[in-house]
């Protein structure tokens, strides 16, 4: 008998490599961008473990796989490894992942707990219990197999002889080796004996063996008479034997004796270079098969998400009916869906979640989606529905469209909820839910700034207090303390050192002037700017007297409390980029004057560094989903009058990642576009660096007939019957608003597409009529829309001309160039948005434009506070009217938010509450602990 034919690993794994190499090119041909991703996990720092890992390494950037090396020192815990393991389960671009045994650490860990933690999906290992019992029931298709068994399949696959119908023996029985190579050969339909260590008549079994696995570990312990002539013999066995002859003193011999087994077998593999290099070649193989898996059900870029399918009723139930009649997904789940990683979102229950800032530099080099801005017509007290559509506009885009797509949304103060306007979660089949957790204390950001914003208000006073009674030595011994008779400046104390030119780091150093510049602050009280806040509506508190206890010394003054979300820091929040970007921002921010005219910071006052503290939760955006399941980032609240209206720039940035190049965000801006969308534009997009692509502009048929001459509207007042009847011509000559609405967004080069929020009272020639009007006005397009009685599926048409509209070209400018000065920034916007003649600054406005100028903030963009419900500074100027003077009362100073805004007319920035407030229809089950009422 011919010696065997030799089934060279070397030979067989160069080819499986070279398939595989033309298997990755296809897939980046047919998905660009694509690449398959094996991360390996190594726990210390064995030689061995080093060897084979950079073979693995190797193989993987031949053939084209992105290859992750993860190493953990050997101090790592089971609970750091688990971890680390759970980040890379749910990381969607790694399609392989092994754990390399064995694991060199000092901490006990079981393995086993640590190779079944892998995603079965992911195992290309195939050691997880999941994929061994797929593999003993026979489900090949479904289940990854281990490298070394794969690899022996493969070699005898070489030979080109059938399996099926063979005898087959196994020796050895490890779960890596012999037990899934018994199930393999089983279910390739031969006929299968295991035998091991205590199998009596062993050489009698490997007799009877067509093909003869070896896996047992030991040094040629199978002998080449044992085998049956013309057998398939596969060795596994990797082994040391002593041999003078060689410079190591030892050689590597298998399990079988092949000198004398090549004499009685057909085909044999040598030892080494036989079974070892189809191992790697194996592992390689289960990652590009891992990745093709993945293609096949999901699309890069494109979520696997699960939609919510909605059960119209009709007449629509109240809001928060329909809310608890729809269970959310776990919140984790929709992070999973847009391709967040598990150590990416930290989970406030079941419904919502906060999302780390490692996901932005995760996916930094991810292009963006399209950007959309929701805005609207100048509206009637009730509103006109933004929310209501931006919820029903991604509900199309993404339950009904399959389209990526973010909503991103402003959090609601608790204020409005409980007085008159009630919650912001959109309305009837188009809400954020649950919508008592987003109306309500949600996951605390609000709360961080009360805290935050009061600090610094306690920390002005407090100063003024101590500067008044002490003297400049007494102020410097307890803000610079001796410590066992050291004294230290902390790093804030450092800062204030340099702004005043004084570069000295020793305490001790200081002359006695320098002293006294360093301890005061020297506030003049009717300077003051800063406020205290609160969330609730509270008009008793709009101006009080602080300092009246005996304990302040008669230091009392007159000061007032704020609504919460009017504070700095809410806008500070909402426009900062990073938490760097923030702590600047914080430490920026002006809360008086002193004596000589000069601005007083907070890094002034050393609160810069707590602020941040207080903040570092708050500035994680909070994920959330809407009744259909497309996810939504609920993030920041700035009014939009004193502050810029819109959510913050890092929900939006995270979501254009998320959604990718084809996917879509839709955020929405407060109030009118010639408020909350002048802004959005001017103020959030020279800061974040984003350009929009489509403004949406909300309009209905009630608002433009009260802009035509109709019935002042009142909140919680019925409607007049004017706007429950058909009345074209009142609607044909309201449409002026709407008609100036479209020119205000047009002028900043985006292309609008009105959407037309039809109510049940709306005729078909009325909303035929808006539709035509905006058209003529120059809207890309105009759609009617019934998304709030229908969900998304009233919003497709909407959906698909925001879609059209986004591949048209964007030309996006800015209205003005921020160098301009003061005065001619505000009377841009006076004439260009709202339609002024021209502007007029009252005494205190021009006093204020020379104090800005002359502290260095006349650069700073504008932001102007003004009523929403006329373009004028009027109320009741409707319609679009024009020739007037927009009168400036004062201009005040966000500087850390970054923006001056002049006050037109008076407004208060603490609302009261109604007669009857909306906290009358609160209330809580005590039996299920559900909210009921109306919000």
């Amino acid at each position: 008998m011919a010696p065997a034919e030799i089934l060279s690993g070397k030979i067989v794994s160069a080819q499986v490599r070279e398939r595989l190499k033309q298997q990755v090119v296809e897939m980046k041909e047919k998905f660009p961008g694509f690449r398959p991703g094996l991360a390996i996990l190594q726990v210390g720092n064995r030689d061995d473990s080093n060897l084979y890992i950079n073979m693995k390494l190797k193989a993987a950037a031949e053939i084209g796989i992105s290859a992750n090396h993860i190493k953990l020192p050997n101090t790592a815990t089971e609970a750091d490894v688990l971890k680390c393991i759970a980040s890379l389960n749910g990381d969607p671009a790694v399609h392989g992942f092994i754990v390399q045994l064995p694991l060199d650490s000092d901490k006990p860990i079981n393995t086993e707990k640590i190779t079944n933690a892998v995603a079965p999906e992911k195992d290309v290992d195939g050691l997880s219990s999941i994929n061994a019992g797929k593999l003993s029931r026979g489900d090949l298709g479904d289940c990854f197999i281990p490298c070394t068994p794969k690899g022996c399949m493969e070699l005898i696959r070489q030979t080109g002889i059938q399996v099926a119908g063979k005898r087959a023996v196994v020796v050895g029985r490890s779960k890596i080796v012999g037990a899934p190579m018994h199930d393999l050969l089983l279910w390739n339909h031969a006929t299968v004996t295991t035998c091991h260590s205590k199998t009596s008549t062993l050489a009698e079994e490997v007799g009877k063996a067509d093909i003869l696995v070896v896996a047992a570990g030991k040094a040629e312990m199978v002998k080449g008479e044992w085998i049956k002539p013309g057998a398939i013999v596969i060795d596994c066995g990797i082994n040391h034997v002593p041999d003078s002859t060689k410079a190591s003193g030892k050689r590597v011999v298998g399990d079988v004796a092949y000198s004398t087994a090549k004499e009685k077998a057909s085909y044999i593999t040598p030892v080494p270079g036989g079974v070892g290099p189809m191992t790697v070649a194996m592992l390689m193989q289960s990652t590009v098969e891992s990745a093709q898996r993945f293609l096949e059900k999901f699309q890069p870029g494109k979520w696997n998400i699960q939609y919510n399918q909605l059960t119209l009723k009709m007449p629509v139930p109240s809001d928060i009916e329909i809310s608890q009649s729809y269970i959310p997904k776990p919140i984790d789940q929709v992070a999973r869906e847009v391709g967040l990683l598990p150590d990416e979102v930290e989970l406030y229950g079941q419904t919502k979640a906060k999302v780390h800032l490692s996901a932005l530099k995760r996916l930094k080099n991810q292009p963006d989606g399209k950007y959309i801005v929701v805005t609207g017509i100048t509206p009637t007290p009730l509103g006109e529905g933004k929310s209501t559509t931006t919820v029903g506009l991604v509900q199309a885009l993404g339950a009904h469209l399959h389209q990526n797509v973010f909503a991103c949304v402003r959090q609601p103060s608790q204020g409005p909820t409980f007085g008159i306007k009630g919650g912001a979660a959109g309305g009837g089949y188009c809400q954020v839910i649950p919508m008592e957790e987003f109306n309500l204390h949600l996951t605390g950001d609000i709360h961080a700034i009360t805290a935050a914003n009061n600090l610094v208000a306690a920390a002005v006073d407090a100063r003024m207090f101590h500067e008044l009674t002490q003297t400049d030595q007494a102020l410097y011994n307890r803000l610079v303390p001796s410590d066992s008779g050291v004294r230290k400046f902390s790093d804030i104390q450092i800062r204030r050192l340099q702004k005043l030119g004084i570069n000295k780091t020793d305490p001790m150093a200081l002359t006695k002037e320098e002293v006294t510049l360093f301890v005061r602050l020297d506030i003049d009280p009717g300077t003051i700017t800063w406020q205290r806040v609160l969330d609730t509506n509270d008009r008793f508190l709009r101006k009080i007297t602080i300092g009246q206890s005996l304990t302040e010394k008669g230091f009392s003054r007159t000061a007032q409390f704020d609504i919460t979300v009017s504070s700095e820091i809410m806008a500070v929040l909402a426009l900062s980029d990073g938490l760097d970007d923030m702590k600047k921002r914080l430490g920026r921010m002006v809360v008086a004057s002193n004596k000589k005219g000069e601005p007083v910071t907070t890094d002034d006052l050393g609160v810069t560094g707590a602020l941040a503290v207080l903040m570092k939760d708050a500035i994680k955006p909070n994920l959330m989903q809407t009744l259909e399941g497309t996810p939504v980032f609920v993030h920041a609240g700035p009014f939009a009058n004193i502050a810029h209206g819109n959510s913050s720039v890092l929900a939006d940035k995270i979501a254009l990642k998320l959604v990718g190049k084809d996917g879509f965000v839709v955020t929405e801006a407060g109030f009118g576009a010639d408020i909350g969308m002048e802004k959005f534009f001017n103020i959030k997009c020279r800061y974040s660096g984003l350009r929009p692509h489509v403004v949406v502009l909300v309009a209905t048929v009630r608002a433009l007939k009260m802009h035509g001459g109709g019935p002042t509207v009142t909140a919680g007042v019925p409607l007049p019957k004017e706007y429950m009847e058909e009345d074209l011509q009142l609607l044909a000559k309201g449409c002026s608003n709407l008609n100036k609405q479209i020119q205000n967004a047009r002028m900043f080069g985006v292309p609008v597409v009105v959407a037309v929020n039809a109510f049940k009272t709306d005729t078909k020639a009325e909303t035929a009529l808006v539709v035509q009007q905006a058209k003529e006005a120059g809207a890309f397009d105009a759609v009617v829309c019934t998304h709030w009685a229908e969900g998304g599926k009233g919003a497709v048409a909407l959906a698909q001309a925001v879609q059209r509209a986004s591949q048209t070209p964007s030309n996006f400018r800015f209205l003005y160039d921020v160098k301009l000065p003061v005065i001619d920034k505000i009377r841009i916007i006076a004439q260009q948005i709202y339609g002024a003649r021209d502007i007029e600054l009252l005494p205190e406005a021009q006093e204020k434009v020379a104090l800005y100028t002359k502290q260095g903030f006349g650069n700073l963009p504008i932001c102007m506070a003004k009523t929403h419900l006329s373009l004028s500074h009027d109320p009741e100027q409707k319609g679009a009217p024009t020739g007037f003077i927009l009168p400036i009362r004062d201009i005040r100073a966000s500087v850390g938010a970054g923006f001056l805004y002049p006050l037109v007319g008076t407004m208060s920035t603490m609302p009261g509450l109604p007669t009857r407030p909306c906290f009358y229809d609160i209330d809580l089950d005590p039996m299920s602990g559900a909210v009921n009422g109306l919000f």
